[in-house]
């Protein structure tokens, strides 16, 4: 019942976030909308901001499941911007507001998880160590994260395959020849 409950008042939060900004939003409107007491909302979440936390958490394991390749990177990253497309009142909502920093951290969670992913895999049997891993996968989060903010701030109007299409130019092979540059047993590494 407990996961049903977070549910519901989730889609809640995005129904009144498609038309309210999250600012204007009370924990009352979320609970008249679902159909609750607000000691029930309390039961789930400390404040707003916790259950626009969740939903972002929650939903960001549907949104990649299994996008964690180098051959499926751009699935991945395609899955992002149509979850940002298909919850465009409630991301366009966090993004303007003070849970702005709620919609970042779940956009730098899921592209560092996917990042290192597709690393993992390209590294296997090489001398890399887990933190340039890192390095790389926060280097790539960091670029691609300010595209998508770059792309919600714009209205999102550009099509995300173009974008992905840019972005593999961008990075095609070189994952695999900043793992070269980092292997441990390579003569120009950083050891």
């Amino acid at each position: 019942m407990t996961q049903k409950t977070k549910k519901e008042l989730a889609a809640s939060l995005k129904k009144l976030m498609a038309v309210k900004p999250l600012d204007k939003i009370t924990i009352s409107d979320i609970a008249d909308d679902a159909e609750i007491t607000r000691q029930t909302f309390y039961y789930h979440f400390g404040n707003i901001y916790d259950l626009v936390e969740w939903t972002y958490t929650h939903e960001a394991e549907e949104a990649l499941a299994g996008m964690r390749t180098y051959d499926t990177w751009q699935d991945g990253f395609l899955r992002i911007f149509q979850y940002a497309l298909d919850n465009e009142g409630f991301v366009k909502s966090t993004y303007h507001s003070m849970g702005r920093e709620h919609l970042e951290a779940f956009l730098y969670r899921v592209t560092y998880d996917l990042l290192l992913g597709v690393i993992e895999e390209k590294a296997h049997g090489m001398q890399v160590r887990d933190e340039d891993k890192a390095f790389i996968a926060d280097f790539y989060k960091y670029g691609f994260v300010g595209i998508v903010l770059d792309w919600v701030g714009n209205g999102m109007i550009e099509r995300p395959e173009r974008i992905i299409g840019r972005l593999d130019i961008v990075v095609h092979n070189s994952v695999p020849e900043a793992l070269e540059r980092f292997r441990t047993d390579h003569p120009s590494s950083l050891r």
